[in-house]
């Protein structure tokens, strides 16, 4: 009788860039463009901070303006994360305190596929 060793195959390696300029978050499946977002960013009085960085931690229906996902980064100065909006009209602008914001729907999405660990690159 022949046995075969079950296959496990690793995680997809995802990474995020977000362009603050043209208001877009795009994700990376190892280095292939898998998907876009358009997302709101920091108004000028408090920007959205430039860098690399990391998804620390997450949490699920934050509440308050934080809308369905919150992806906090370990940005300095500050407690930075992509979240959700319950303003899906501030899509597209300077509006936030520094924060990345998404589509309710397009945050679910997105915090189901990056883990902890996770990079994000904001230009």
């Amino acid at each position: 009788m022949f046995y075969q060793q079950p296959v496990y195959l690793p995680r997809p390696v995802y990474s995020i860039t977000i362009n603050r300029s043209l208001h877009k978050l795009t994700l990376y499946r190892g280095n292939i463009v898998f998907k876009n977002y358009p997302v709101a960013v920091g108004k000028a009085s408090t920007p959205t901070p430039e860098g690399t960085f990391r998804i620390v931690n997450r949490a699920i229906n934050p509440g308050g303006p934080f809308g369905a996902r919150w992806l906090g980064l370990n940005a300095p100065n500050g407690d930075y994360g992509i979240h959700g909006t319950n303003n899906p009209a501030s899509i597209g602008k300077d509006v936030s305190n520094g924060c990345i914001r998404m589509f309710n729907d397009q945050v679910i999405e997105l915090s189901n596929l990056v883990s902890i660990g996770t990079v994000v690159k904001i230009l």
